[in-house]
């Protein structure tokens, strides 16, 4: 039963990626579906890139496990700042300007935006860097999981999921992949609130399981009573720097911001605004919302040997083998969703921003689309091998670099890409000094992380403060460097004053 479900799943993915080929044949149909991609499938497109196995089974294990019932938190935050001030703030004049300056990919506006190749190459390297091996991380999730429904290796896990993905985004492109996340979407919002109610069931409902959690102790973490079942729980400091990190970091994130690259008009950013809140505070407020009830099952879990990400499997191990298979699907579907948003992302912005004029003159639209496809497959193979040598050699530094990509990613970009939304004065230095601040935090938190102070030792602190650092460093490097050309500005600006009539119920006269 489980393995016929599973079959239908993989089978109606692969048929609409060979639907969505009409939608492939030039570089803006098959990275951008034409820029015409309605309300609902970018929402859903938005949220099943954000949240992953790493989210379900690693963050809300994890930080269930530290901060109690108060990580849910997390999950509001995403939905706040993460879906729906993101929309508010970046998505209108994101598709706005973006169009206006031909840029299907970050490191492409930013050399667009600053007349800058130097600019688009620098970017489209630390993509290169930081986003392989987050999407290696994508199927670690999965293999606790499968071991626990199916018996079969994990290895055979990772090489299905990779050729799967392959096939349906090679075939239909970025059309083919949102067709696909607002499938995945639906399978995780019924997904998560089917679990979370068998998991309390389980120990008598909502508030036994609420009761129960309040009598947990742990003396090491601190003495307070009911400490897990509070409003803040034991460390609110570090809870803040979660939020931050997994709120705030979408906002740089390449997969992310190009969402919006995407989308068809003006009804459509409004609704996808909700509906995209909407999700997020389900699927994301759902897994940490479930994470903090995981002390609950410290009779059955060992910290120690088997690690934060076992958490969650041992919570889900006595339901039904029908809720184990829809479990399955879920986590698979975060993580497939992911995984074709990044390599998209990964694919088009060395296509475009590094082969592109650099090594390749001349480069055809087809030739683009062809370069696009080949390092899909390069991109996803890479990954799988990645996962592959951590899997059975237990290399821990692949695991340890996903966790500070966000951080580098967002640390590097989202400063000087928001400013560069809504400032003329911007400079091209401040952009390097953000994208060598960012990245190089990070860097040098892998390598020398004993000397960094007590609380910058956690990847995940030190990936906010590079965030918010650079809404410091692109003012303050921008007033005192050299200042951009007046008529480039002007131009890349004046996307923003073309007049459009719209009908009344829109605006009233004067």
């Amino acid at each position: 039963m489980k393995l016929a479900i599973l079959l239908i799943y993989f089978a109606v993915l692969i048929g609409i990626g060979l639907y969505c080929r009409k939608h492939t044949t030039d570089v803006d149909g098959f990275v951008l579906g034409g820029r015409s991609v309605g309300p609902w499938l970018t929402a859903f497109a938005y949220g099943t890139s954000y949240f992953s196995a790493v989210v379900f089974v690693g963050y809300a294990g994890q930080f269930g496990w530290k901060y109690g019932l108060a990580a849910t938190w997390a999950g509001i935050g995403n939905a706040i700042i993460g879906s729906l001030m993101a929309w508010a703030v970046l998505g209108r004049r994101t598709r706005i300007m973006s169009q206006h300056l031909d840029s299907a990919t970050m490191p492409q506006f930013f050399g667009r935006r600053f007349n800058s190749r130097a600019l688009t190459i620098g970017a489209s390297a630390i993509i290169f860097i930081f986003l392989i091996p987050y999407t290696a991380s994508l199927y670690n999730g999965l293999s606790r999981l499968f071991g626990m429904a199916f018996d079969i290796d994990y290895s055979v896990c990772i090489i299905l999921m990779a050729v799967l993905t392959a096939i349906y985004v090679i075939a239909g492109g970025y059309m083919a992949t949102a067709i696909n996340d607002f499938i995945q979407g639906i399978i995780m919002l019924v997904g998560i609130t089917t679990v979370i109610a068998a998991v309390l069931m389980n120990k008598g409902g909502f508030m036994a399981a609420l009761d129960g959690l309040a009598r947990v102790s742990d003396p090491k973490v601190s003495d307070t009573p009911g400490i897990f079942a509070s409003f803040f729980g034991p460390d609110p400091l570090n809870l803040l720097f979660v939020i931050i990190l997994t709120s705030l970091g979408t906002w740089g994130l390449p997969q992310m911001v190009q969402k919006f690259y995407a989308i068809k008009d003006e009804t459509a950013i409004q609704k996808g605004t909700v509906i995209s809140t909407l999700f997020a505070l389900v699927v994301a407020g759902g897994c940490y919302f479930l994470g903090g009830f995981g002390r609950l099952f410290s009779d059955q879990i060992d910290i120690k040997a088997n690690g934060f990400d076992s958490i969650i499997p041992t919570m889900l191990s006595d339901l039904g083998p029908g809720l184990i298979a829809m479990i399955v699907i879920l986590v698979l579907s975060a993580s497939m969703s992911t995984l074709s948003s990044l390599v998209i992302a990964s694919s088009s912005t060395l296509t475009i921003d590094f082969l592109k004029d650099n090594f390749i003159k001349n480069m055809s639209e087809a030739k683009q689309v062809l370069y696009i496809r080949i390092l899909i497959v390069v991109f996803i193979a890479i990954s799988a091998i990645l996962a592959l040598v951590q899997y059975t050699s237990s290399v821990n530094f692949i695991a340890q670099l996903m966790g500070i990509s966000w951080g580098a990613l967002a640390g590097s970009f989202l400063a000087p890409f928001m400013y560069s939304l809504y400032s003329k004065w911007v400079t091209k230095a401040s952009c390097w000094a953000c994208f060598i601040f960012g990245s190089g935090l990070m860097i040098a938190n892998i390598l020398w992380r004993s000397e960094f102070p007590q609380i910058l030792q956690s990847p995940i602190n030190s990936g906010s403060i590079a965030m918010l650092a650079g809404f410091i460093i692109v003012p303050v490097v921008s007033l005192f460097t050299s200042k951009p050309d007046k008529a480039l500005v002007e131009d890349a600006f004046a996307c923003y004053d073309k007049k459009h009539e719209v009908s009344q119920v829109t605006s009233l006269k004067d």
